[in-house]
Order: structure tokens, then C-alpha cells, then sequence
């Protein structure tokens, strides 16, 4: 087993990925489908489907899964390990920083050009997703009303299995016709592990979650919320690092590694339980049907979040232009590596704003 691929790989997104779960998981599209052909696209999309079924970070998920499929159970640790390392490391330094001067950097102008870029990333990583998925005119209806209901707030874990249970109804109807209280260190590592076990949905569920489990019984205050919340925004690799900064600040260095550890540990024993089930699932025809429903789900809710994201995200002229060039670049030039669209993007933005600042 090739265990410095998977970690050379995960090392690169966990200093790179910005953005959020679905820029993460459309690099790392990009990385295994297309660059490294570890898998193909159906697979890929079968995995996102089964990560979206149990709680924890998806983006993370996706990594462990992905190391997991490599190199087994130490795949698996490697490939999660390096995913999360830099992000944790990064805010573990911001998080002593911010607990020793009470504020955070000025990151602003660098991260202003970043969000337009990553948009045009996950675009382009839905598109031969969203061809894998829509298998029929039924699997397309199935998407519209899925983006549709989100886009609505419909919560997205029930509009997944609606969307399972949707497909598997479908695939029966086929067949019938056809064939058939204190706060010590350990308390915050057990309120982690709970969050990491059952909350389901992107790192802003977690921020919603956290006011209730910490800000309203007087563990963290609300401005200590918003600025983890900016931190990871502003920190590349999972959202859930900010668990790291949260961590610092109630419990210094103990409480930050404990925190990490207990919001991550459950996804890796999730991922380790389930990826065995997912070709079974593919195989046996039910499943297979709610997997596909699933599916289309999962690209649906991309494609919402993709509408989310580009509200925010190209809200002038100069993130439009950022935007722009970043979608020509993705489609244009395929073999550009994502990273270095980011890191243009952030460029450009930064001298775009610099310029209009000068007139």
C-alpha cells in the first residue's frame, strides 16, 4: 500500500482546501477521479451518498473513506489524520494568539478573492457528478424537488431519505410491474464526542449547535463563537477545526486537544463501520435504489449550496471578475491543479481590491 501517496495527498488539501465541506470534496474530486484515478465517478458518488447518511464532517468523511478504499484501516487514520493536521495546527497558533491579545488578524483582503474561486471549483465538480447521478427522468424530478425543498430550508438529512425512500418506492413500482456540570477537561471532550456523533449537516449546523451547548450556559460567549466561527472560515481544511480554537479558550492546550479529538473520533469509527457496506449497497437492488436516490440528493444539495455560496460570494463587480476567470480556467484548462485556482483567486481579488481602493 502507497500509504506517503495518501498522506502527500491529504497533507496538500488540509494546507489548501478553503472553503467549506463542498469546495473540499470537489478537490478531492479533482485529485482522485480525475488526476490520480484512485476511483471512478460513480464510486466517488456512491461514497458522498453514504457520507451524507451518518453525522460528523462530510468533508473529513470523505477523506477517511478515501484512505480507507488505499490503504485499509491505516489508510484510513493517515489519510484523516493529515486531512485534519494543518487545519488544527493552524488554529490551535491563532486560538493561543487570540487567548493571549483578545483579537483576531487582519486576513480580510487575502480571503476576499478566494470564495468567488472556490465557487467556480465546485461547479465544475458537480457537473460530472450530477451526470453519474441523474440515471433517468425520474432521478432528475427527484433532484429538482431535493434543491428545490433546500433551497426552501427543508433540513437536509430528511431530504435525503425522503429522497432514498423516493427512489426505493420508484424501484419497487419497476419491479411489480416488471418482474416483483463543571467544566473539566474530560467534561469537553464528552461534549465533542456527543456533537461529533450525532450532528448531522456542514460546520454552520455545528456553530448553531454550539450557542445552544455552550453560549447559553455561560462556557464561551457570543463573540467568542463568531470569531471561531471567522477563524474557521479563514483556515483551510474542515470547518470542525474550530472546535480546536473553541477548545482553547475554555480549557487552554488540554481543552483544545481533547475537543479536536472528540469532535473527529466518531467519524473515523463511522466511516470504518460503513465503507465495507457501500459496494453491498451498490449490489443488492434496493439499496442500490436508495443509494441512487441518495445520490441525487447529495448533488442537489451541492448545487444548493452552491447558490448560498454565490450569493456571498460574487456580492460586486470585483468578485465577479474573480468568478468569471476562475470558471474559465476550471473548464477551460482541466488539467490546472485546484489549488492553484484558489490561490489565483485570492490574488487576483487582492489586487482587484487594492486597485479599486486606489481610484
Amino acid at each position: 500500500m502507497n500509504w506517503k501517496a495518501i498522506a502527500r495527498l491529504f497533507l496538500k488539501l488540509g494546507f489548501t482546501a478553503f472553503g467549506g465541506p463542498a469546495a473540499h470534496i470537489a478537490m478531492m474530486q479533482e485529485e482522485v477521479v480525475n488526476r490520480l484515478r484512485w476511483m471512478d465517478h460513480q464510486h466517488f458518488l456512491d461514497l458522498i451518498g453514504a457520507t451524507n447518511l451518518i453525522p460528523g464532517p462530510n468533508s473529513t468523511e470523505m477523506a477517511i473513506h478515501i484512505g480507507y478504499e488505499r490503504g485499509g484501516w491505516k489508510g484510513l487514520l493517515i489519510a484523516g489524520c493529515c486531512f485534519i493536521g494543518p487545519a488544527v495546527l493552524i488554529t490551535g497558533v491563532i486560538a493561543a494568539l487570540y487567548r493571549h491579545y483578545g483579537q483576531l488578524p487582519e486576513v480580510q483582503d487575502f480571503i476576499y478573492g478566494i470564495k468567488p474561486a472556490i465557487l467556480a471549483i465546485i461547479v465544475s465538480a458537480v457537473w460530472p457528478l450530477a451526470r453519474k447521478a441523474v440515471k433517468s427522468l425520474e432521478m432528475a424530478v427527484i433532484g429538482i424537488g431535493v434543491l428545490a425543498a433546500v433551497l426552501m430550508g427543508v433540513n437536509e438529512i430528511i431530504a435525503l431519505f425522503a429522497a432514498g425512500a423516493a427512489a426505493i418506492g420508484l424501484f419497487l413500482a419497476r419491479r411489480s410491474r416488471g418482474t416483483v456540570q463543571s467544566v473539566g477537561p474530560w467534561f469537553l471532550f464528552f461534549t465533542f464526542l456527543k456533537i461529533g456523533a450525532i450532528l448531522y449537516g456542514s460546520g454552520y449546523v455545528l456553530f448553531a449547535f454550539l450557542d445552544s451547548e455552550l453560549v447559553s450556559k455561560g462556557l464561551l460567549t457570543r463573540a467568542q463563537l463568531m470569531d471561531a466561527i471567522a477563524v474557521g472560515q479563514f483556515t483551510p481544511g474542515p470547518v470542525f477545526s474550530s472546535v480546536t480554537f473553541i477548545g482553547w479558550q475554555i480549557g487552554g492546550l488540554q481543552g483544545a486537544v481533547l475537543a479536536t479529538v472528540g469532535v473527529f473520533l466518531p467519524s473515523f469509527l463511522f466511516v470504518w463501520l460503513l465503507n465495507p457496506m457501500v459496494p453491498w449497497m451498490r449490489r443488492s437492488g434496493g439499496f442500490s435504489a436508495f443509494l441512487d436516490g441518495v445520490n441525487v440528493a447529495s448533488v442537489a444539495i451541492i448545487l444548493g449550496v452552491c447558490v448560498a455560496f454565490g450569493r456571498e460570494a460574487v456580492q460586486d463587480w470585483k468578485r465577479v471578475v474573480v468568478a468569471v476567470v476562475s470558471l474559465v480556467v476550471v473548464f477551460g484548462f482541466k488539467k490546472v491543479n485546484s489549488v492553484f485556482v484558489v490561490v489565483g483567486g485570492a490574488l487576483l481579488g487582492y489586487a482587484l481590491l487594492k486597485f479599486s481602493n486606489l481610484g
